[in-house]
């Protein structure tokens, strides 16, 4: 446990758990750095695993100015987390805001990631819903100014892409809303802002995409509609990706489904560590098989 210090001057505090292959787990915007306790129990075991809360996320720093947030930002403090563990290179695995976060690393920095894992990553990425994410988005913040983290935590929790946890898992769905409910107001607010409402579309980055080597595992709910055309889009467009579908599952796939998920994510490290997740090999398109089963 210590504190990482960003560029800018935000403390930015971290847990770093095991020994081993370093992963570093990146959270989503409705939970914090403890949402990922089923991974690290699991991957603790063989692997070094490292946790942080993002800036306006309590105990890290919560700056006041919406400026300090950002789509930047958020890649340059887990570069900053990283300096701070005297990590190299990473497994890294993000979730929702961190999955984008763990996208634009792998743009940004690639030499810095082992492999990337996108978990729930897509919300607001389709061009035909941009506009509405970003009202949505900004109607997220003033709820939390207004009316506070513990009395938003629960309409915010029974969003559509939440029920399915709520309905699976009422226990872990109800841990998870109490989480969120000790969220700093101000702090989701200035993310809602700076962040969520103002990141580029993963669309827009198709060609860069195209370019990224890194080895990277989509994960998508199958409840979670806004995400899987996004994930299907970034597994076509990204040469060394593949795509993990699992069935009535929504957002926070980690924790609706942590024995699916730590399994996949698992043999997924284990193959890019032993040189076995290739990017896709073209003679796997349809016209070419068709010209290849041509006598």
């Amino acid at each position: 446990m210590g504190y990482a210090t960003a560029g800018d001057g935000v403390r930015l505090h971290f847990e770093d758990t095991g020994a081993g292959t370093p992963v570093v787990f990146v959270h989503e915007f409705g939970d914090d750095h403890r949402s990922w306790e089923p991974q690290v129990r699991r991957f603790a075991r063989l692997r070094r695993c490292i946790t942080f809360a993002a800036r306006g996320f309590p105990p890290s720093d919560v700056p006041a100015d919406v400026a300090a947030y950002s789509q930047a930002t958020a890649v340059a403090d887990i570069v900053a987390v990283m300096d701070a563990c005297g990590v190299e290179r990473a497994h890294v695995v993000g979730c929702s805001m961190g999955g984008f976060a763990t996208l634009h690393l792998g743009l940004d920095h690639p030499g810095r990631a082992l492999s990337l894992v996108a978990a729930g990553t897509g919300y607001g990425a389709e061009k035909q819903h941009e506009a509405y994410f970003r009202d949505v988005s900004l109607a997220v913040a003033r709820n939390f100014e207004e009316i506070g983290s513990e009395r938003f935590a629960e309409t915010y929790g029974a969003g559509a892409s939440r029920v399915q946890f709520q309905n699976k898992d009422p226990r872990g769905w109800r841990a998870f809303v109490d989480r969120l409910a000790q969220h700093s107001a101000a702090g989701a607010a200035a993310t809602m802002r700076g962040v969520q409402a103002r990141r580029p579309s993963l669309y827009d980055l198709e060609a860069r995409f195209a370019a990224m080597t890194v080895p990277t595992l989509v994960v998508v709910g199958d409840e979670d509609d806004h995400c899987i055309q996004p994930g299907v889009f970034l597994k076509r467009t990204i040469p060394a990706c593949g795509l993990l579908v699992l069935p009535k599952t929504g957002h926070a796939a980690n924790l609706e489904e942590p024995e699916l998920f730590n399994a996949v994510v698992g043999e997924f490290h284990d193959l890019v560590e032993a040189g076995r997740w290739a990017p896709r090999d073209p003679r796997a398109r349809p016209d070419q098989i068709m010209r290849t089963a041509t006598p």
